[in-house]
């Protein structure tokens, strides 16, 4: 499994400004393709229109997000199966002393009962035979009895123990399998997201940078027009105050502004989307799902009139990105490659619904909504190119 550390540094390219995607344009569309990932795109012809090109990298992005989240989803599959197979081999291990010891008990047992190396040195068997006393031999036939239900009861536990064993063996290997598995396949994800954001590299590469202006220009006017649709629509709620696990995951949330979106990581110096909302809700002492899918299936829904801070906003068909509501028509999100956590207008993206992780907890009655960090709305949601955002 690929550490957050790793995938940091692995994906570390491709936050970089517009200057510098033009300067390695070149460069980067001739990089040859690694074993295991798709061979990028052709560069962009130099007359395509430009809202082609927008739509395109739409495509591109969400593909992208789309993919990293399968593959987070495995990731959490592949934690859940690992603890399964530790938890199996230690019950087998028991399992296995169990039986040991069962065997154990049935060799002395048989030893006692039929050699006579019991107490008195004559098995119960033969000392009934020879005895002369009629109830001395009563008494030694109800010694014989228990004797014989003590051997019963311990052959009796030896099969279980036996069969138990057997049973957790076959479930340990198969619980081994799955592990290995999952294993592969969540190789093969992280091989497509990293296609995924080669492609991505290698058209923003090829435009210039009066292109790539003229991109989050379009992309920032189609997500005003969006606004303002959704806005006028009347969908939207009017202001409601948090829960206050809300106010306290919506709390950590914005303390992470700033920071660089890249899949995979679930902080603390990096996120995607649903590492941010998730972990903002961990820290607020209400675990959810990992993964913005699972999220949108698990969690309750809610109507986006009755909207509060703190609430989860999902976003496209496939619940392939989640941002957090903090009121007044605005999130908090890791937007997507090359942007940073920042806060943005709720209809940024094409939405599909909202989930509350706290349904049945109460608003606060008392709430002053919090002041924003400085810079909070900067830069923009495209990831076209971020001259703020880190370097490699």
């Amino acid at each position: 499994m690929v550490g957050p550390e790793r995938r940091c540094r692995v994906r570390g390219r491709f936050r970089r400004s517009v200057g510098t995607v033009a300067l390695l344009g070149a460069a980067a569309a001739a990089l040859p393709a690694a074993p295991g990932y798709a061979a990028a795109r052709p560069a962009a012809p130099p007359d395509i229109p430009v809202s082609e090109l927008l739509t395109r990298l739409q495509k591109l992005y969400q593909q992208t997000e789309a993919a990293s989240e399968a593959y987070n989803a495995t990731e959490e599959d592949l934690k859940a199966q690992a603890k399964r197979s530790e938890k199996l081999d230690g019950r087998l291990k028991d399992a296995r002393a169990d039986l040991a010891q069962g065997r154990a008990d049935a060799g002395r047992l048989a030893r006692e009962q039929y050699t006579g190396s019991g107490p008195g040195g004559l098995s119960p068997y033969v000392q009934f035979l020879l005895s002369r006393d009629p109830e001395q031999a009563l008494d030694r036939g109800h010694l014989l009895k228990e004797a014989a239900g003590h051997q019963a009861d311990t052959v009796t536990r030896l099969a279980g123990s036996a069969k138990k064993a057997d049973q957790l063996a076959t479930d340990a290997k198969k619980a081994l399998d799955k592990k290995k598995s999952l294993a592969k396949k969540q190789k093969k994800q992280k091989a497509q997201v990293e296609s995924r954001l080669r492609e991505v590299e290698a058209m923003l590469s090829s435009l210039s940078p009066e292109q790539l202006a003229e991109l989050s220009r379009l992309e920032r006017a189609d997500m005003k027009d969006a606004q303002r649709a959704f806005l006028g629509s009347g969908k939207l709620g009017g202001p409601q105050a948090p829960s206050k696990g809300g106010q306290r995951a919506m709390a950590y949330a914005l303390t992470q502004v700033g920071k660089p979106y890249v899949w995979g990581a679930e902080g603390p110096d990096s996120f995607d989307c649903s590492g941010l909302t998730s972990q903002a809700w961990a820290h607020a002492g209400k675990p959810i799902p990992r993964t913005s899918q699972e999220q949108w299936k698990q969690l309750p829904h809610v109507s986006l009139r009755e909207l509060r801070p703190g609430d989860l906003v999902i976003y496209f068909p496939g619940a392939t990105h989640v941002a957090m509501y903090i009121g007044d028509g605005m999130v908090v999100q890791a937007p997507r490659p090359n942007a940073q956590v920042k806060i943005s207008p709720i209809a940024a993206n094409p939405l599909l619904g909202a989930v509350r992780p706290d349904e049945n907890a109460p608003s606060l009655k008392d709430y002053t909504p919090p002041e924003l960090p400085d810079g909070a709305t900067d830069g923009d949601d495209t990831g076209y190119g971020n001259s703020s955002a880190p370097g490699n």
